[in-house]
C-alpha cells in the first residue's frame, strides 16, 4: 500500500508582479520575466487571485483563475 502525505508541497520559487509583467524567481536565482498580455486572465486579477499559485512539474498555476504558466 502506498503511502500518502498530506504536506503542502514546498514553493521553490517566487512569484512576484510589477510594471505588467509577472516575475518568477528559481532557487538557483535565475529571474524570468513574462508579459502579463500573455495572460489576460492574470492582468485583471485581484490580489487574492494572483495570491493563490502552485508550483507544478511544468511552471505554476494560479488556483482561482484556471491559468498555468510553463515555464
Amino acid at each position: 500500500m502506498p503511502l500518502l502525505s498530506t504536506r503542502k508541497q514546498e514553493k521553490k520559487v517566487k512569484v512576484t508582479f510589477a510594471h505588467g509583467l509577472l516575475f518568477v524567481e528559481k532557487a538557483d536565482g535565475k529571474q524570468q520575466a513574462i508579459p502579463l498580455e500573455w495572460f489576460p486572465k492574470l492582468m485583471e486579477a485581484t490580489e487574492e487571485e494572483l495570491e493563490d499559485w502552485e508550483q507544478t512539474e511544468k511552471g505554476i498555476r494560479f488556483n482561482k483563475l484556471d491559468v498555468n504558466v510553463d515555464l
